[in-house]
């Protein structure tokens, strides 16, 4: 069922290249950046980054945090996301960036990510998925809404259990599933801001034929 889903959403929607960013780094940036907030948003935070050369883990711990709030006022929750990026880039730092986290084992590293200040289990993901490609299956908001309206989840399971759910169903080659965990985020998110809204608009939904919800509504 859960291919299926996936075949039927990127038929629909094609291809999404997900995640946004130049670098590694731009990506677990705006994985911090995107709590709580549009992409859009995390887009001019990360702008404002650039313009002033600060899109680099040295600047931004060095950077006086009322500076960094400034350039983060966009995404929202400039003050708090100003601490959780300062954090973040002090670990980040402190391990020694990229190139050597890539080195540990995908448990350790997502161990060493929530332990950081501000890193839940949703942006550690973001971060090993899109930053670190590694085969882990993002639970978002989106993600929820979409499989309990199918009914194949009831959207209150905790998280490490949906997660686990959606990687033992889709088991193939760990190569094979970063594309795919990838790509199925993406389009879930795609499909969930275009037809399958808080208040959803069915009309022409792809998966329409198999949602619970357009079934219980007597559509």
């Amino acid at each position: 069922m859960l291919h299926g889903v996936f075949r039927t959403l990127l038929e629909c929607y094609g291809p999404q290249h997900w995640w946004p960013g130049e670098t590694p780094f731009e990506v677990m940036v705006g994985a911090v950046l995107t709590q709580n907030t549009a992409w859009t948003n995390v887009e001019r935070a990360i702008g404002n980054l650039k313009a002033h050369r600060a899109l680099d883990p040295a600047v931004i711990v060095t950077t006086p945090h009322e500076r960094l709030a400034e350039w983060l006022r966009p995404s929202g929750y400039f003050n708090v996301k100003a601490e959780r990026l300062r954090s973040f880039c002090a670990w980040y730092r402190q391990r020694g960036g990229h190139d050597e986290l890539a080195k540990l084992a995908t448990a350790t590293l997502r161990d060493e990510l929530l332990a950081v200040k501000g890193i839940g289990p949703e942006t550690a993901d973001d971060i090993l998925l899109y930053a670190f490609e590694r085969p882990v299956f993002v639970i978002d908001a989106y993600t929820r809404r979409l499989f309990q309206r199918l009914g194949l989840v009831t959207g209150v399971e905790p998280y490490e259990e949906l997660r686990a759910l959606f990687e033992q169903a889709l088991q193939i080659s760990e190569a094979g599933q970063v594309t795919l965990f990838n790509e199925y985020h993406a389009l879930i998110v795609r499909h969930a801001k275009e037809a399958c809204r808080r208040t959803p608009a069915c009309g022409g939904c792809p998966l329409a034929q198999t949602c619970e919800l357009k079934r219980s509504h007597g559509a």
